[in-house]
């Protein structure tokens, strides 16, 4: 399918919706001393997706119990109401009032919007959250959308990824020169730069493609979702760590002439159930996956090895040179660059005489 047609489709779609619509943006039932007013949010999840579409879900169930009935939500997983990615373009047109996916999804139209999902190499959740609503990244990624007229808020984190599940071992670079791998985003650019050839695919199809030996290795997410993928029957060898994804920031989209309808109070308790839900979905992910971790290294069959120090070396370097490249020609993407760049240098520098540090003094 070509863009001009994909465009196309999608135009159709989000008229239809508009067309069908018959209640306006804001659907409110007004009573003698209540206002309900009535919302649909969208997201790139499939429907019961664990986690991630669940956690949009006690999003919105929190918010209609903090506002007394008076914000409803109702939420749509991929491809219910909306294809998946384009949550973000519906929300822009204001075909719907919000959207949770993550930033990366995006890259094609808006290449900077990488920096506030994840970066290869980049900062983990702690790191993230820190920048975003202390260091002034949530700022910046505002004006970034703000032509778009899409209003962000972290909600979610993937926290650390693993590598990879690998139908041979990784012993040095060579390892990696032809290999197929289905690895997206900026990931799968520093893959190629290393002789890799990365696949996309999306998620229905990996299993599928990695246990025909379709492609020869994929990440997906983590132990918990890529046990119940199955990709432990589909290949033997799962590298650590996620070099590619070390901290997947999970968004909130608002269409910014929906939030700016809102009272006050309302948009006060957006705010905070995303701060809450932010905080409750990285959690879950980390329980959940240290509970999957511990089934795994419980199967014979299954190796779970780290990433030579070699490779990971090679990778980062790979990255360092494909970031400058991208910032070289793109000035919006230079601009978030070396914004997060500066922030995570202050940042390490603490970090490292305090977490790491004690991290260390343990493992002695």
């Amino acid at each position: 399918m070509t863009k001009r047609v994909s465009t196309f489709l999608l135009f159709l779609v989000l008229f239809s919706l508009s067309a069908c619509r018959s209640e306006p943006p804001n659907t409110t039932i007004e009573g003698p001393s209540t206002q309900i007013i009535r919302w649909r949010m969208v997201t790139t999840w499939p429907p019961g997706f664990p986690v991630l579409q669940e956690g949009a879900e006690r999003f919105a169930h929190n918010i209609k119990t903090m506002s007394g009935g008076r914000l409803n939500i109702k939420v749509f997983a991929g491809g219910e109401l909306i294809p998946p990615l384009q949550t973000f373009e519906a929300v822009s047109q204001g075909a719907v009032h919000m959207g949770h996916g993550s930033a990366y999804y995006w890259a094609g139209r808006i290449p900077a919007a990488q920096f506030f999902s994840t970066v290869p190499f980049g900062m983990t959740v702690k790191g993230m959250n820190t920048w975003l609503y202390e260091g002034g990244g949530l700022k910046l990624w505002r004006e970034i959308y703000a032509p778009y007229h899409v209003i962000p808020f972290p909600l979610g984190n993937t926290g650390v990824q693993m590598g990879g599940w690998f139908n041979k071992k990784i012993k040095s670079t060579e390892d990696l020169e032809g290999l197929k791998m289905r690895i997206p985003g900026l990931g799968g650019k520093v893959f190629a730069k290393a002789g890799g050839n990365p696949v996309l695919l999306a998620g229905a199809e990996v299993y599928t493609a990695l246990e025909r030996n379709t492609i020869d290795a994929t990440e997906w997410i983590a132990p918990f979702h890529d046990l119940r993928l199955g990709l432990n029957r589909a290949a033997q060898y799962y590298y650590y760590p996620g070099w590619h994804e070390p901290g997947a920031v999970l968004e909130l989209t608002i269409n910014k002439k929906a939030w700016q309808s809102l009272p006050e109070d309302l948009q006060a308790i957006i705010s905070t159930a995303a701060q809450a839900e932010n905080l409750r979905m990285s959690s879950e992910m980390e329980a959940r996956n240290a509970q999957a971790l511990r089934e795994l290294q419980a199967q014979t069959h299954t190796r779970i090895l780290a990433f030579p120090d070699d490779v990971l070396t090679k990778l980062r370097q790979l990255t360092q040179q494909m970031l400058a490249e991208h910032a070289a020609s793109d000035p919006q993407f230079k601009q978030v660059y070396e914004a997060y760049s500066a922030f995570r240098e202050k940042f390490s520098t603490w970090d490292a005489i305090s977490e790491r540090a004690y991290q260390r003094a343990l493992e002695k």
